[in-house]
């Protein structure tokens, strides 16, 4: 899937989630001085700052279906080699990198595991291949309290919860399917506070993923209606979403 929004919109939805993730997957992969990573998925660059910061720019390089995110993370991490391309077709050679890591990606790939062998191809042997997806499906996700609204207008909604990775053990079925070798898989979890309830509810009109598209199909009446929905299953404000991510990695 490639989101065709404006940086700051991902950044304002997913951003502030995807900024606390990112240290917390690079450590799951052991990155660390001296290794060459790939960010598949890069998205406007959380994880590849991340990346940079611990390695320098030259050892870091990235990928992201879309032109938006493409540009923007060119813009932002200067020195950074950014390519368009899907996690299925990596423009790499064969043993290209010490580690490759998807944040918030393989649920949606065309093929996750299509994507992950990829992911294993272009890292050395023994090398780390590493991913998280939200906890869509245990209802612990940062979207749980939307995604819980909007059933209540449209039942039958698709939710996300039945995407690749979004519950527990299936990121780590995937990696094992895609070939990968002791496979382990844990709980990565984030908080973000919220001063207030409109902080939190506007960034769900951007259009950003499914949640935003949801949100954007809807009439002003049910908007609204969604929103209050939301609202009435939300802590008074101040708030803190915590919210948790499968995460796996294993050896290529």
């Amino acid at each position: 899937m490639s989101f065709a929004v404006p940086a700051a919109s991902y950044d304002r939805f997913m951003g502030v989630y995807s900024a606390k993730l990112a240290p917390k997957l690079a450590d799951l992969a052991g990155v660390a001085a001296g290794q060459r990573v790939l960010d598949v998925g890069c998205g406007p660059g959380a994880l590849a700052a991340e990346l940079v910061s611990r390695l320098g720019a030259g050892a870091v390089t990235a990928v992201d279906p879309s032109d938006t995110f493409v540009e923007a993370a060119r813009e932002r991490l200067p020195g950074v080699r950014v390519e368009r391309a899907q996690a299925e077709r990596l423009p790499f050679p064969d043993d290209a990198f010490d580690a490759a890591l998807a944040q918030l990606v393989v649920h949606f790939m065309a093929d996750p595991v299509a994507g992950l062998r990829e992911m294993a191809r272009v890292t050395r042997t023994g090398g780390v291949v590493a991913a998280c997806v939200w906890d869509h499906a245990g209802g612990q996700g940062p979207l749980s309290a939307f995604w819980d609204a909007a059933r209540v207008l449209v039942p039958d909604v698709d939710d996300e919860s039945g995407l690749a990775g979004a519950r527990e053990g299936h990121l780590r079925e995937l990696l094992d399917t895609a070939g990968l070798s002791e496979v382990q898989e844990t709980a990565l979890d984030v908080g973000v506070e919220y001063a207030t309830f409109e902080e939190w509810w506007e960034p769900f009109t951007l259009g950003v993923g499914p949640a935003g598209a949801f949100t954007a199909r809807l009439d002003d009446a049910r908007r609204a209606e969604l929103r209050e929905l939301c609202r009435s299953r939300l802590p008074a404000a101040p708030f803190t979403i915590t919210a948790r991510a499968w995460a796996a990695r294993g050896l290529a």
